[in-house]
């Protein structure tokens, strides 16, 4: 044997346990494992608004000594799941709602609907805007700005294809005539409701509101906030005016936001206030969807050739048939002359027409 291989085991003969150090496990003494926490403590909440990652949430709904808001950010194991106003939303953490607090968000429950838009038509990618309303009320002002029939055109197709119950509410109506937008969704059975500035939304459209979650979506200076600051008082919602060169509204509204309305019996409701636009692009949607919310129509354009564009120079289209044969009357007629005229919405772009 070498002399240095003698040392080499002098030295390991002299070597002790007790020198060993033991370099502590970062992550702890607990072997990983995929199994989540099921968190059975949580408390459900219902999301206001989002701001910057952090998300404001009711908690006790309805329990007017035990309601709170709370604020929470989202969990790891949520991953990229994107939590969106209107979702419900499982709580853990703090949620005493004291100033300085900051919950969890560990679930995001099941949603019933999905408003969504993309960037333009080309865009395939949705964002969504909000989640679980199940109406959509378009305001649109009588005049300054002009109403854009196209945009309106737009909002309806977005809520037929997410399954929504839209509506329309006519501002500034002491400024011009509501008429032409009466016209234009009057085939459609829209309900439609009139508002002057300076005077009380109508009951009715309170009533419409009531024990609804309804978002509300408009075009930059049509009076939406102004609208919500009425049906709720201690909203205060910023307000702007019109330009009265350009005839466009200023953005006043960044972000949205989930308020408490109540009609003259007491009754809640929540409507949903959205950043004005000025464009809505509908690239993720469907025509067919289109139909949808018309089952006797539905019923008719299922029976058409395949890759039918049920446009008016569309070939053996069955809805020239059943109008010719007489199968739909004069309001479907019209009703189809409506959903054409949305079709061709969602072909061209929002300002190609008046």
């Amino acid at each position: 044997m070498s002399w240095e291989r003698t040392e080499a085991y002098d030295r390991y003969d002299r070597f002790s346990e007790d020198d060993v150090r033991v370099r502590a496990n970062r992550r702890g003494s607990r072997p990983r494992t995929k199994q989540r926490p099921d968190h059975e403590d949580a408390v459900e909440g219902f999301v206001l608004t989002v701001d910057r990652g952090r998300y404001t949430c009711l908690v006790d709904e309805g329990r007017r000594k035990r309601e709170r808001t709370v604020l929470a950010a989202t969990a790891r194991e949520l991953g990229r799941k994107s939590v969106v106003v209107g979702d419900r939303v499982s709580l853990v953490g703090d949620v005493s709602g004291e100033p300085g607090s900051l919950a969890r968000i560990v679930r995001i429950a099941e949603r019933d609907t999905l408003l969504r838009r993309s960037a333009d038509d080309s865009d395939r990618v949705e964002r969504i805007i909000v989640a679980n309303a199940d109406q959509l009320c378009v305001v649109v002002a009588a005049a300054r700005p002009e109403p854009r029939p196209r945009l309106i055109d737009r909002y309806l197709v977005a809520a037929y294809d997410a399954g929504i119950e839209p509506f329309v509410v006519i501002t500034k109506t002491d400024l011009a005539r509501a008429d032409a937008i009466r016209e234009l969704v009057a085939p459609l059975d829209v309900p439609v409701f009139e508002t002057a500035l300076d005077v009380p939304p109508p009951a009715e459209l309170r009533s419409q509101l009531s024990e609804h979650i309804t978002v509300m979506v408009g075009h930059s200076g049509v009076g939406k906030s102004t609208l919500v600051n009425a049906l709720v008082p201690k909203a205060g919602r910023a307000t702007g005016r019109v330009n009265a060169v350009t005839g466009r509204g200023r953005h006043t509204s960044s972000s949205s936001l989930a308020l408490r309305v109540e009609d003259a019996q007491g009754a809640n409701g929540w409507i949903i206030d959205t950043p004005g636009v000025r464009s809505f692009g509908l690239g993720h949607v469907d025509s067919e969807a289109v139909f949808t919310a018309f089952p006797g129509l539905a019923r008719i354009v299922a029976e058409c050739p395949r890759g039918c564009t049920h446009r008016a120079d569309a070939p053996d289209c069955e809805l020239d048939a059943a109008m010719e044969s007489g199968e739909l009357d004069a309001v479907g007629a019209a009703r189809v002359a409506s959903l054409r005229r949305l079709l061709a919405s969602m072909e061209a772009g929002e300002d190609t027409a008046a």
